[in-house]
């Protein structure tokens, strides 16, 4: 069933809300704590008062508007509903790059239901561009307007940009070594675009992003953006991306992700 108007509108609102929190943090002197592991292993792992004050915004206006509905987040974990309805929410992904001066860092909201993981905003509230997939339509959203998504055709791992967060911190040896065998039949790689990158591939500018060890809430907003704008998402084996994330390979055109599968699965 399409989404309704009004819950599109709450959607934005939280963005909105969001943005309004953590824009005066924005290449701030601020304090920075180590939660301590990515992907269960010791890492560096920051988090500020940015991911934690716009996630208390998020989840005060969800309790206050739709307490029946589930909220699963990064910073403050999950929080059951009755509705059917989980709001997944990733404040700040891409910490990294936040305190560290530069945009490629957003906010992600993700509605889900039963499940199913039915709309998506990737924020970046410093550029002011909101990107927004649901319901079989993707679009950029500025203050200067309104832009249709979609993502551009790619024939060949050849002609192929390929992206990663990070080249080797999120994979393991193996993955790694699977990971580097695409990169060298692509045309060009670019790393560290954190939750950017997927919009970058919506908008047509990226062809191929591969990561591994995701959490839900670094996932679930970024499917319905690719997905609606004519992209392709999955987990490394073909198959749907797994509630708990883990392994993506997204893809601007199917035939240049059937050709990523095939590399990265020997």
């Amino acid at each position: 069933m399409p989404i309704d108007p009004a819950t599109i509108a709450f959607a934005h609102k939280l963005a909105d809300r969001a943005g309004e929190v953590i824009r005066p943090y924005f290449r701030q002197r601020i304090a920075i704590d180590d939660k301590g592991e990515v992907g269960g292993k010791p890492m560096f792992d920051p988090v500020t008062a940015a991911d934690r004050g716009a996630e208390e915004a998020i989840r005060k206006i969800i309790d206050a508007e739709r307490p029946d509905d589930a909220i699963l987040g990064e910073e403050y974990g999950h929080k059951p509903g009755t509705s059917g309805l989980t709001w997944v929410l990733d404040p700040v992904d891409g910490t990294r790059a936040f305190i560290t001066g530069r945009h490629t860092w957003g906010t992600l909201i993700a509605l889900e239901e039963n499940g199913q993981r039915i709309l998506g905003i990737i924020d970046q509230p410093v550029l002011r561009e909101r990107f927004i997939g649901f319901d079989g339509s993707s679009e950029l959203i500025t203050p200067e307007g309104r832009e249709r998504l979609r993502t551009r055709e790619c024939a060949s791992l050849s002609q192929a940009v390929i992206s990663t967060t990070h080249p080797w911190a999120f994979f393991d040896q193996d993955d790694r070594r699977a990971f580097r065998n695409v990169c060298a039949a692509a045309r060009m790689s670019y790393f560290g675009g954190d939750c950017y990158g997927y919009a970058l591939l919506a908008m047509g500018y990226i062809d191929v992003i591969v990561e591994s060890m995701l959490k839900p809430w670094d996932v679930a907003a970024l499917i319905p953006v690719v997905a609606n704008a004519g992209g392709v998402f999955t987990d490394w084996k073909g198959g749907p991306v797994s509630p708990e994330g883990g392994s993506i390979v997204a893809a601007g055109d199917p035939r240049v992700h059937a050709e990523v599968l095939k590399i990265l699965n020997g």
